[in-house]
């Protein structure tokens, strides 16, 4: 019986070559800046719901046009992003980096658009600046639309990289953050 190959050693025998090292050197990297944009992420979300209000939660009853229509933008937000960690499955990481081994998911919620939960966050979030918001909330909602397309962007790098050609054919015909029905094909 041979000899268990050593963890420590690359496909050819050899113990710590330097190229695992650099290896594990950039996947640590892309770790530390998922958990850093998810940090990010909470800051802008916390950001939106502390900031100055233009009105009271006391001043939405009787409610007004605003009122409804921003509890239906976040009501539907939640519904968008609720299908889209539902649907991830075992796939679902905290973080926007890729599991190595997993599908890329690209039926129900996904077939319409790539990001159904950073989608979701930003309809409800739209839908509270609507219904509460002030100017502040207006400045920060556009910072979390700035910062998902931002890190939309990046998790599709990562996904391209794992998933090569089928992401590329998923992504020729599904918007990023927003459905595009016309690109269905």
């Amino acid at each position: 019986m041979g000899a268990m190959p050593d963890p420590k050693s690359d496909q050819s025998g050899r113990p710590g070559h330097p190229e695992d090292a650099r290896l594990k050197e950039a996947r640590d990297r892309v770790a530390t800046v998922g958990w850093m944009l998810v940090a990010l992420q909470f800051l802008l979300i916390i950001a939106l719901l502390v900031v100055p209000w233009r009105r009271s939660a006391s001043a939405l009853w009787p409610p007004d046009a605003t009122a409804v229509f921003g509890v239906l933008f976040i009501l539907a937000g939640l519904v968008v992003a609720l299908l889209g960690l539902t649907r991830l499955g075992s796939a679902l990481t905290p973080t926007p980096v890729p599991l190595q081994g997993m599908a890329l998911r690209t039926d129900g919620i996904y077939s319409w658009v790539r990001h159904p939960v950073y989608s979701g966050i930003l309809l409800a979030g739209l839908g509270f600046t609507i219904a509460v918001g002030s100017l502040w909330q207006v400045f920060v909602w556009v910072l979390l639309v700035v910062f998902f397309v931002g890190k939309s962007m990046w998790e599709d790098l990562l996904l391209s990289e794992v998933h090569g050609v089928t992401w590329y054919e998923y992504a020729d015909h599904t918007g990023g953050l927003i459905p595009m029905p016309w690109r269905r094909g």
